[in-house]
């Protein structure tokens, strides 16, 4: 038996028909959107509105909550998948920027070791190499002296540069698909022109290699 071509106008990420309660309370009603494959989708809504819970369902973060309709990805049914499937998603095949770095980072590690360790857990690679390509994806994503920084510990970091290490995490594993929950948000608007450059560049940048596919998640443009 032949193996069937894969089809590349269905979508990479598809949503139909969302909506997930807490209790009494509903967060998200009837969402619906796809993302195709190397495209950037912007989610935008007030604070509030289901943003960030929408992705977090995407991810399978959502603690008592009751979901309903379907969420795919490249077809594949994440609603229906064991914990044990989805934690080898996260990170590998789909991989997230928080909103507050500060909260996401460990403030008792580096940011050297961080990344590397997601690196050292994706790939199997040793430590040395591991730092190496840490090194590497600080500078991609713009951290001056990366050799210095690797072993700078977060609150050692302006939000920008604390920004751009979650970037450069979230990059380590490869995913095809970035969820990006407000980016900006806690940043001066001179920084935050700059993030929303380089989330667009390293989009371009990996949807040419690797049809990486963004959701930015933003209340206002």
């Amino acid at each position: 038996m032949s193996a069937q071509p894969e089809n590349i106008a269905a979508p990479l990420l598809s949503i139909d028909h969302l909506s997930v309660r807490f209790g009494e309370t509903l967060a998200v009603d009837d969402v619906t959107l796809a993302i195709g494959r190397g495209e950037r989708v912007a989610l935008v809504g007030e604070s509030g509105s289901g943003k960030t819970v929408t992705a977090l369902a995407v991810l399978r973060l959502l603690q008592d909550a009751q979901i309903s309709g379907t969420i795919r990805l490249d077809g594949e049914d994440l609603l229906a998948k064991s914990e044990r499937a989805m934690r080898g998603l996260r990170g590998s095949d789909i991989a997230m920027i928080f909103q507050e770095p500060m909260t996401a980072l460990n403030p008792l590690y580096t940011i050297g070791e961080q990344i590397a360790e997601t690196i050292m857990l994706h790939d199997g690679v040793p430590k040395k190499e591991g730092y190496e390509q840490a090194m590497g994806l600080l500078e991609r994503t713009g951290i001056a002296e990366a050799r210095r920084r690797v072993s700078s510990y977060p609150h050692q970091l302006s939000g920008g540069q604390r920004q751009r290490v979650m970037i450069a995490m979230a990059l380590a594993c490869r995913p095809r698909l970035l969820l990006a929950d407000e980016p900006t948000t806690a940043l001066d608007v001179t920084i935050r022109g700059q993030i929303v450059d380089l989330l667009l560049e390293l989009q371009r940048e990996e949807a040419a290699r690797r049809g990486m596919s963004v959701l930015l998640i933003t209340h206002d443009l």
